[in-house]
Parts: C-alpha cells; structure tokens; sequence
C-alpha cells in the first residue's frame, strides 16, 4: 500500500509546484551573424562583386535600411542591409555611390523581404531600388493577430532567439560606423528569410494568404503622403489660444523647418516644441524680450534670434482674415466627436459600423484598422451614396471604398457591414420621426380647440 505524505511533506510538494509555476522561462539564446561580418560596400569594385554574389543566389532577397531618425532632417538611407540565399549578407554604404541601378539589376524580380516595408521604401526608392514583389513581415504579423509585432519579437516568439536592439537609435549618419552598429545592422537581415517562411506557412493556414498578397501588392507603390498642416502637431498646441497665436506657432514652425531643411537637422535640435508654443503664446516684438521669455530655449533660440523675432513680427501685421483657424480646413469629414451635432443620423451609422467592424476584427483575429483604414470608413459613411435600394447601394458602396483604396478582400469582408450600417440609422431616424409625428399632430389640435373656445 502506497505510504500517505505527511503535512510538511506536502506543503512543500505544494510549493514546489508555486515556485515552478512562478519561476521565469530561461532567456531565448542570442541570435549571432551565421557567416561573420564582411566590409561596408563603399567602392564601385566592391558594389560589382556584391551584385554579382547577389545574383548567383537563390529564393527572395532580405532588405532593411538604417536612417538617421532623431539626427537628420531628411530621411535617406545611411545603410542598406541585404541577405539571400547561397550569397551571405551584404552592407552597402548608398551615400558613397551616385545611384545603386547595378544592385536594383541584380536583384531583378526576386521578392523582397522587409520588416515595416513603409518606414524603409521611401528611402531605398530614393537610391533606385524598388521591389517588383515583397512580404512584409510586420504586416503578416499583424493580418495574423500578434499583440506585438516588432522583428525583436517576432523572431524571439516564432523562431527562439532574441535579437538585440541596444544600437535601435544611433546616428547612422556617422562615419565610419564602429563595428558593433554594422554588426546589429546585419543581425536586423539574418533570420529574415525563415522569419518570411513561418509567417507564409501560418497566412496559408489561416486562409489569409491571398489577402496578404493584396496588402504587399498595395505596398509595392507605396508613396509617403504629404504632411498636410503639419505645424498643427505641435506638442502644446491645444494651450495656445486665439488666432494670432495660432498663426505665430505656425510661422516659428515654418521657419524652424526653413532652417532644419537646411542644416539637414532634425527641427526639434534647433529649438524644441515647447519653445515655439512659449514664444507663440507671449508674442515678443523684440530680441531681447524673445530671450527672455521663459521656456525659450534650445540650440538655435539665440543663434537665429533675428529671424524668430521676423516671422512674429509678421505675424503680428497680418489680417486677422488670413490667420488660422483652429479646426483645420480639409476635405475630408470633420472629427467624429463634431458628428452628432452636425448631422445625427450620420454619426450613428458610425456607432452602427464601429461596432460591427470591431466585431468583425474580433472574428479574424487582427486590428481593425487592417481590416479597413479608418478614412475608409469615415469617408464613406460621413457621405453614403445616395440610393437606399439594398443591392445597388451594396454596390455603390463597394466602389466608394475601391475608389479611396481599399484593397478587394477588405471590400468583401466590410461593404456589407456599412451597408447595413447606413440603412439602419435611416430606418432608425425614420422610425423617430413616426413617433415624434402624432404628437405634434395632437399639439395642434389642442392649439385649434384652445383657439375656437377663446
């Protein structure tokens, strides 16, 4: 007969079993360079032999570029990082060459592999080199429902490494790059390749596949959108009150960026945000007065004191007709919170959709805004299309949201919803109007009864 534990021998089963529970996994193994760190790619010999290594290999080509975020005001490419299959990893310095026409050749119609394709496309567009096909990674990660999908973490939850990140936000700009920086760079293009593989296998799995086609075919022809009044993100804007300190913002902003361009600095090392909203908001005429205004500060408050006090100046002699207004003028809808009052019915197909939507994302496991871009949805619903017959307003719908850019499967899954959404709030208003109808009936009549007894 087996023997029964004691108290104490079970007490300490009992914690054994808490502390195994409680105790933390031991940490991934650190992912390292496979095939060493070869030389930057600096000179028109090296870029041939580079082009070549890249040709003789096989399967898609990982791609990832290091800009001077924080440092710089331009956006260009510092480093480009490329791996493929038979051919190693490659770092290719594009300031040092003219344009990199050779390395777009070799590359020639293998698919491209990149993480966030729309922070690094602008910049490798810049240098001449554009994909013919691509897989993002980040965004298979989000069509798939990961909570978090930075390449760190993905390559640590799919494959079993961790992937430092100390050197995430240094000044690619310097010259040489110390060897550390080089050796995280090629690390960001190392496992690219099999991270593209598990993430492919999963879409396929999940019936997502074709739809994430459609997302990297969109992203192909990706173009970073103008910034439209883009001083109006000012941090502290929303304390500046009145116009004419609204319109000193935007010229402080405006000569800050004038001066940022030029220096090919980011604006915020000229002066910070917080030293055009204190300027805006004292207003000084002087040189003297701007100095000694608290909170103005920075490298540049002194340095380009003359032309902050110039754009106050004619701030100060403007018509008030040609300052700003505080809501932005676009022609887009207004913000949602300004739809109740301005047109009902429109702010509760909102409500209607919103809520259908999130549904929606919840089934498919991803984030609603991957499931349809937000001014997608707006736009549609703030200005439905006319008809109210079921079929051709399905219809009509449909085309609305392919004419703003929505991709075919993001219009199957989500025209329907807004459909439904735009015809229940007019069965809704319609129904309230029903009700609100005899009543006024019977206020009449009471009116008329009062009148013939007077």
């Amino acid at each position: 007969m087996p023997s029964t534990p004691d108290a104490d021998e079970s007490v300490e089963t009992e914690a054994t079993a808490d502390e195994a529970r409680e105790a933390p996994e031991p940490p991934k193994p650190l992912l390292t360079l496979r095939d060493g760190l070869g030389p930057v790619v600096e000179t028109e010999s090296a870029l041939r032999e580079v082009c070549a290594a890249i040709k003789a290999g096989t399967g898609p080509v990982a791609v990832d570029a290091e800009r001077a975020s924080g440092y710089r005001y331009s956006s260009r490419a510092y480093l480009i990082q490329l791996r493929r299959e038979g051919s190693g990893s490659h770092l290719v310095d594009p300031i040092a060459f003219d344009d990199l026409a050779p390395l777009q050749e070799a590359i020639g119609d293998a698919e491209w592999i990149l993480h966030a394709a729309t922070q690094d496309l602008p910049c490798l567009n810049e240098v001449g080199l554009t994909p013919t096909a691509l897989f993002d990674t980040e965004l298979a990660g989000r069509l798939l429902g990961y909570p978090r999908v930075g390449l760190a973490t993905l390559v640590e939850t799919l494959l079993g490494f961790r992937l430092a990140k100390e050197h995430s936000a240094v000044d690619w700009s310097t010259r040489p790059l110390p060897e550390p920086w080089l050796e995280y760079a090629a690390l960001d293009v190392e496992v690219l390749v099999e991270l593209r593989d598990k993430l492919a296998a999963e879409l396929v799995a999940a019936g997502k596949d074709e739809w994430a086609r459609q997302e990297f075919d969109n992203l192909r022809t990706f173009e970073q959108a103008p910034r439209v009044d883009a001083w109006r993100r000012t941090s502290g804007l929303h304390r500046v009150r009145g116009r004419r300190h609204l319109g000193a913002v935007k010229a402080l902003w405006e000569t800050r960026d004038e001066i940022a361009e030029q220096r090919d600095v980011t604006p915020g090392r000229i002066i910070p945000d917080a030293a055009i909203i204190a300027a805006a908001t004292a207003m000084p005429s002087e040189r003297g007065a701007l100095l000694a205004t608290k909170g103005f500060h920075g490298r540049g408050a002194e340095r380009y004191s003359t032309r902050w006090i110039a754009a106050l100046r004619d701030v100060a002699a403007m018509d008030e007709s040609d300052l700003p207004t505080r809501a932005p003028r676009g022609d887009g809808p207004p913000l949602p919170r300004a739809w109740a009052e301005k047109d009902p019915v429109a702010a509760r197909r909102l409500a209607i959709a919103r809520e259908a939507m999130a549904a929606l994302a919840e089934q498919h496991g991803m984030p609603v805004e991957n499931v349809l871009t937000p001014d997608y949805l707006r736009r549609t619903l703030w200005t439905p299309p006319h008809t109210r017959e079921p079929g051709t307003l399905l219809d009509e719908v449909a085309g609305q949201l392919a004419a703003y850019g929505a991709r075919s499967w993001q219009i199957a899954l989500t025209s329907p919803l807004l459909t439904q959404a735009i015809l229940d709030a007019d069965a809704e208003a319609a129904a309230r109007a029903e009700t609100s109808a005899p009543a006024a009936a019977d206020n009449d009549d009471d009116d008329d009864e009062q009148a013939a007894e007077a």
